[in-house]
């Protein structure tokens, strides 16, 4: 989870590296550095700490050069320190290397190194690279030749980037972790995401594994790690530098919850409506589909698990798994499984480990991603875009939002394509639609998965339509609506309220039902992760079932109400009230019933059951973001978090 910046062209390079830096931040703040190549060979100039720390560490050096290096850290071998700051260099800085990414064999790489003489002064397993390129010049090999047989030698993921001493040019390659070239009249660059250079360029190609890029005076040449040519699609990208800055905000989260309402706008654009196409999937393209398995890490997970509980509703087998845990210990999959990757960077190691399982079954695999030329856009059978633009702040906001509404309209497609086992028969009978995964009866199964698929299309179309009927209106008219609503909820000054009013509580517990329960969870995360203070998300119904123990008149309890079995959910409400528990109940305007019976109540337009989780959870986005801005802490760069795991 770190960044890289390079750039070669025909104007000083550090000025336009450190911009990258500011703007990578969000992948990487214990350290940051730059390397600058000049007619003087290498300048190196690296501190722990912020950007700020390297930019007071530059005032008074002369690093200029029209080519250089930039990096910014998140550890993972050796804590943050200068020495453990990127770029490394061998001992006589004539190879300086930043590098993104975890080199597995790196001990024993660096043992076999040592024995030869080389010299380390850090504690991180990139150091290895500069010293491996170091002995093949040694041998008497070019730069470019060196740099191949280092990356050659290496077993993990990393994106690199070199520079060496007596060069005009930047060697870089990918395998596992991102990085991206853009494209300037002047100059070229390099980066692990496009916000990095976005200021200065919007043509970008999206390099692939095993790429390896050299950028000269020249322009930029692609080729295999073996040297053979390369083609790759050079793009348009779709936003300006002005989408990834703060502008009149005091924080990119901030900026990013008051954006939901255009970036979700940008994402049911086109695709509402039963005979809607979604990205890839005309009408038809999913009816095989019988079983769905989303696997995600974080945020993203909690929208998988929204996505499940709204095809579940549709009599759809669908279970979420936490990718770290599917990569290693996956269902079994058939060829009527279509698994589903759930990321907002695409890059999500994790996530990306569960997709490779995935495709190496029978499964169809789908990404659903923000990131167009993302490895997971590229490794799974299809893609669909959430089109929630670029997000900075570490805690996700405008994503989930983009990523839940995509998954509505994915549900919506399954539904309309006669997607699932036994896809008419049984789904009047499914009863409670929170916990129904399918029919209940082998027979019926059975039955079901033999009919004629035109009959079970009709009989599923007149189910669609009931359900919509007693949902009170049709999904999509609230689809049409979300924007809207969310903006009516973004301008509410509730929860900057109940943030002050709540800031000595001990522990804050958030509870939901159904497409409550992810939303519970989500807005627990957001809690933890930005305020430091102890936040849990708990099924409601299972508040009584342990966690009750905790529930003292010091915890607060955020309830979740969607519109849906409230009464259900209200009942738990009242055990926590029993204890003692001050209770914030989120829910739609006209649940007077709910505001009656809890302390505080923010509320949301009346909408779709299925919908009201988005309202709610820019509640606690807002709640959260409140917290966090009394305890005046990092909001953007929350301790010992990055925005982009690309690590495992």
């Amino acid at each position: 989870m770190c960044g890289i910046i390079a750039r070669v062209g025909e104007d000083d390079a550090l000025g336009e590296i450190l911009a990258g830096l500011r703007t990578l931040e969000y992948r990487g703040y214990d350290s940051a550095g730059v390397a600058v190549r000049s007619d003087d060979g290498l300048g190196v100039c690296k501190r722990e700490g912020e950007t700020d720390a390297l930019d007071a560490a530059l005032v008074g050096r002369d690093l200029s050069g029209s080519v250089g290096i930039g990096h910014t850290r998140w550890s993972t071998h050796g804590p943050p320190s200068d020495a453990n700051a990127h770029p490394h260099t061998d001992a006589d800085e004539r190879v300086a290397v930043v590098h993104n990414g975890i080199i597995r064999n790196y001990e024993s790489l660096r043992r076999e190194l040592r024995e030869e003489g080389y010299r380390f002064t850090s504690e991180t397993d990139t150091e290895v690279v500069p010293h491996l390129v170091a002995r093949e010049l040694d041998a008497g090999t070019d730069a470019e030749t060196a740099f191949r047989s280092a990356v050659d030698q290496l077993e993990g993921s990393y994106a690199l980037a070199m520079v060496v001493a007596d060069e005009d040019a930047v060697y870089a390659t990918r395998h596992g972790s991102p990085l991206v070239l853009g494209i300037g009249d002047d100059a070229r660059y390099l980066a692990s995401d496009v916000p990095a250079f976005v200021e200065f360029t919007d043509r970008v190609v999206y390099l692939e594994d095993d790429d390896v890029v050299i950028l000269d005076d020249d322009g930029h040449r692609i080729a295999t790690i073996d040297g053979g040519p390369v083609e790759r699609e050079t793009e348009t990208v779709g936003w300006t530098a002005g989408d990834a800055r703060k502008g009149v905000y005091s924080h990119f989260m901030r900026k990013e919850i008051d954006e939901q309402p255009t970036s979700l706008r940008q994402t049911i654009e086109g695709r509402i409506g039963d005979e809607a196409a979604l990205d890839a999937f005309p009408p038809g393209a999913l009816a095989d589909v019988e079983t769905v398995v989303f696997v995600a890490c974080g945020t993203s997970y909690h929208a998988a698990m929204y996505g499940s509980v709204l095809l579940r509703r549709r009599g759809i087998f669908a279970t979420a798994m936490r990718a770290n845990e599917f990569a290693h210990d996956p269902t079994p999959l058939s060829d009527r499984t279509l698994v589903v990757a759930v990321t907002q960077s695409g890059e999500t190691a994790d996530t990306l480990a569960s997709l490779r399982v995935a495709n190496a079954s029978p499964a169809r695999t789908l990404a659903v991603t923000n990131v167009i030329g993302s490895s997971a856009a590229r490794e799974a059978d299809d893609a669909v875009f959430i089109r929630a633009g670029p997000e900075i702040g570490v805690a996700a906001t405008k994503t989930f939002s983009s990523q839940v509404a995509t998954l509505s309209l994915f549900a919506n497609r399954l539904e309309c394509d006669g997607a699932g086992i036994g896809t008419a028969l049984g789904r009047e009978e499914i009863g409670d639609r929170d916990t129904a995964v399918g029919l209940d009866a082998s027979a019926d199964r059975d039955t079901a998965a033999n009919s004629d698929r035109s009959a079970d299309s009709d009989a599923a179309e007149g189910t669609i339509a009931a359900r919509r009927a007693t949902d009170g209106g049709t999904v999509s008219d609230a689809m049409r609506a979300l924007p809207d609503d969310v903006a009516t909820v973004v301008a509410d000054d509730g929860a900057a309220r109940l943030a002050e009013r709540y800031t000595d509580a001990d522990s804050y517990f958030f509870i939901g039902r159904g497409v409550g329960y992810p939303v519970a969870l989500e807005g627990a995360l957001k809690f933890k992760e930005i305020t430091y203070e102890h936040a849990e998300g708990f099924a409601a119904g299972e508040l009584k079932h342990g966690p009750l123990a905790l529930v003292t008149p010091s915890t607060v309890v955020v309830a979740v109400f969607t519109g849906r079995d409230d009464e259900r959910t209200l009942h738990n409400v009242r055990e926590a009230q029993s204890r003692g528990a001050p209770i914030v109940g989120v829910g739609p305007e006209s649940a007077t019933e709910v505001r009656d019976a809890v302390d505080q109540y923010l509320s949301f337009p009346d909408t779709d059951p299925e919908l009201a989780g988005i309202l709610a959870n820019v509640h606690l986005q807002l709640l959260a973001y409140h917290a966090a801005e009394i305890r005046d802490r990092a909001i953007d760069k929350p301790r010992n978090l990055a925005k982009s795991v690309t690590v495992e």
